[in-house]
């Protein structure tokens, strides 16, 4: 019983690693851009598109393709880099364990 009150209570400790790892992962932001940093993109900790900055050169009614293109690959890089942060958080927490493949954070 008493490894079970241990388990229990690490268990507990995990949870509340994981509930902080998750307001700190609320409150930062990341960024991604493309076109040589002509789109910007700003995501939230949870993925949320915070805000897009255009170059006004690439406003162009016949370069439409081109810009969204820049806007997708922007979102891709910012994805890109909340992923790795998310990934760097979540080591701290579990010590460097692995989750389960397909299963990702925030649950």
């Amino acid at each position: 019983m008493k490894n079970f009150a241990n388990l229990m209570k690490q268990a507990s400790q995990m949870q509340s690693k994981m509930n902080d790892m998750q307001e700190k992962l609320a409150s930062i932001t990341v960024e991604g851009n493309s076109g040589a940093g002509m789109v910007k993109m700003t995501l939230t900790g949870k993925g949320d598109l915070k805000s897009i900055v255009i170059d006004p050169k690439l406003i162009d009614a016949n370069e439409i393709e081109m810009l969204q293109d820049l806007i997708v690959a922007a979102h891709a890089e910012a994805r890109r880099h909340l992923d790795e942060t998310t990934q760097e958080e979540m080591q701290k927490v579990t010590g460097g364990i692995k989750l389960p493949e397909g299963m990702k954070f925030p649950f």
